[in-house]
C-alpha cells in the first residue's frame, strides 16, 4: 500500500458545507474507481452530488493522469 496521501476537497452546491477526505491511491481507486467524476455526500444536508475529479483532487490528476 502506498504511503502517499491525496486530499479530496469540495463544497456542497446546496448548503456550501465543505468536504475533505485524505486517501491513499488504493483507497481512491477502491472508493471512486476510474470515473472522471467522484460521487460525494454532504454531511450536513445529505445531498448527493458529483464533483469533477480534476477539480476535487488536482494533485491526483497531475500525478496519476486519471488512468494507469
Amino acid at each position: 500500500m502506498s504511503d502517499k496521501r491525496y486530499t479530496i476537497k469540495s463544497a456542497c452546491p446546496q448548503c456550501g458545507c465543505s468536504f475533505l477526505s485524505v486517501l491513499s491511491k488504493e483507497e481512491i481507486k477502491e472508493k471512486y474507481g476510474d470515473d472522471p467524476n467522484v460521487e460525494l455526500e454532504c454531511g450536513e444536508c445529505m445531498l448527493k452530488y458529483e464533483e469533477d475529479r480534476q477539480t476535487a483532487c488536482p494533485e491526483w490528476d497531475e500525478e496519476c493522469k486519471l488512468k494507469e
